[in-house]
């Protein structure tokens, strides 16, 4: 009789125990918006992509061995944390006034990928439902009208320990209980291929970014900004500095390669010739030399105001 493994990245049916299995021995670990497992070094930042991290330990199935809890960081403590940055902090050079930001229109959302299967594209053989904890797998010239997909609409949720799906109420502590969360909508027919035309652009077979995550801090004299993409290739990349913008061209070297093409208007003015960059495994690294050394409160010209000025380092003398 068929039994079911339990090991985390694994999950397969087996019938001979000495069948080798390839699997996640850590717990999984959600930290600061990146995802992984405490066993190996890979860190995403979507869930999909987390779920796609192939196992990094190959041993035995088992039916009895409990997953490892996750692996929760501790509380931040905010008044250690405050009280270092007072004593690192000096006095600054007098800010010069906070010009207000352009506003720019947000450019709409790409159109969402196909929600059936495009009847003119081959389905291949054990190809799996793309809908979040459906499961099904497709089988080669099985009649396809009967059909149920049970699966979440909605996207996965981790906050302060808990997890669940942001479509319905549901929420769990560990892991393994939210893997196996049922899905709250039913559709007819499974998604096992959509419109095919999803991350291809109209060139090449290419995943066409149309923005990514950024974050940046600054000192008195520069801006120091990261764009997070990974696997950038560093011999095609192109970053173009401009007085108050830049030029980027930037492609990944995924087997479905990704590709980032934008201009990033700036809150204030750059010196081009000192500024620089750095391409690192998950990120873009931006130095950018203040033209006035003022102030940002910002990073890109067309951002919201918070009010908010984020400084390290120490002040020059003036």
């Amino acid at each position: 009789m068929a039994q079911k493994c339990v090991r985390q990245g694994c999950g397969k049916e087996f019938t001979d125990a000495e069948e080798e299995c390839h699997y996640h021995p850590g717990p999984p670990i959600f930290h600061e918006g990146q995802k992984g497992w405490k066993c190996c070094k890979p860190r995403v930042l979507t869930f999909d992509e987390f779920m796609n991290i192939p196992p990094c330990t190959t041993g035995t199935h088992s039916t009895t061995e409990k997953p490892p809890p996750v692996d929760e960081k501790p509380p931040i403590d905010e008044a250690a944390l405050a009280q270092k940055i007072s004593e690192a902090s000096v006095s600054a050079p007098a800010r010069l006034p906070i010009q207000p930001a352009q506003h720019i229109p947000t450019p709409p959302p790409p159109p969402p990928d196909s929600e059936d299967d495009d009847p003119s594209l081959d389905i291949p053989d054990g190809a799996e439902c793309r809908r979040k904890a459906c499961g099904a797998k497709y089988s080669k010239g099985a009649a396809r009208e009967a059909e149920q997909c049970v699966h979440h609409p909605g996207v996965p949720i981790f906050h302060e320990g808990s997890k669940g799906y942001s479509c319905c109420k549901r929420r769990v502590l560990e892991f393994d209980q939210f893997m196996k969360i049922e899905g709250c909508k039913t559709k007819d027919r499974h998604l096992f291929v959509g419109s095919g035309k999803k991350g291809n652009a109209d060139a090449g077979n290419e995943e066409i970014l149309t923005t990514v995550r950024h974050d940046f801090y600054q000192t008195p004299t520069s801006v120091i900004a990261s764009l997070f993409l990974k696997k950038i290739k560093k011999e095609t990349a192109k970053v173009d500095f401009k007085a108050k913008e830049i030029d980027l061209d930037l492609t990944t070297s995924d087997p479905t390669p990704k590709r980032y093409t934008t201009t990033v208007p700036l809150f204030a003015e750059i010196d081009t010739e000192k500024s620089s960059f750095k391409i690192l495994g998950t990120k873009l690294e931006l130095t950018l030399v203040k033209a006035d050394g003022s102030s940002w409160p910002v990073l890109r010209s067309d951002e919201q105001l918070t009010g908010e000025i984020l400084q390290i380092g120490r002040a020059g003398k003036v």
